[in-house]
């Protein structure tokens, strides 16, 4: 109580002044390793697109074998070589590739087992489904 007989009130507090303190006080401890951890982020390599004649290669190989675009291994290393990029790469290129831009036609079996030459054949012909490098179903 005041000398008049009146409670005293608690003085008000202004919730934005303690979280303007509060992020001061943050800011003045850790701003250096906040600067430091800005700079980090801002040198990793961003993600995106494929350099444009990486992809331009790919294409150019996509287009020459559209009917079957399964890469043998030797083929992905020298594409990997011929692009400049690492074999993860090609394989989810030519994944997304598939998935996106493929769709196997009806006859695709007989085209398939006509050209089919044991010593460089990327796929099998098994039950009725394809199985390429023992990986990939067709038609699912």
């Amino acid at each position: 109580m005041d000398p008049s007989g009146r409670e005293n009130e608690p003085p008000e507090i202004d919730p934005r002044a303690e979280d303007k303190e509060l992020k001061y006080q943050l800011l003045k401890k850790y701003s250096g390793y906040l600067s430091s951890l800005r700079q980090e982020f801002s040198k990793k390599k961003k993600k995106g697109k494929l350099p444009k004649e990486a992809r331009q290669k790919l294409l150019h190989w996509w287009e020459l074998h559209y009917k079957w675009p399964y890469p043998s291994e030797t083929e992905k290393i020298a594409l990997a070589e011929s692009t400049g990029l690492d074999q993860k790469q090609i394989n989810n290129w030519f994944i997304n590739q598939r998935k996106r831009h493929w769709k196997p036609s009806e006859d695709m079996p007989f085209v398939m087992m006509e050209g089919f030459h044991p010593q460089n054949a990327a796929a099998l012909y098994m039950d009725g489904t394809f199985m390429a490098d023992g990986m990939y179903r067709l038609g699912s």
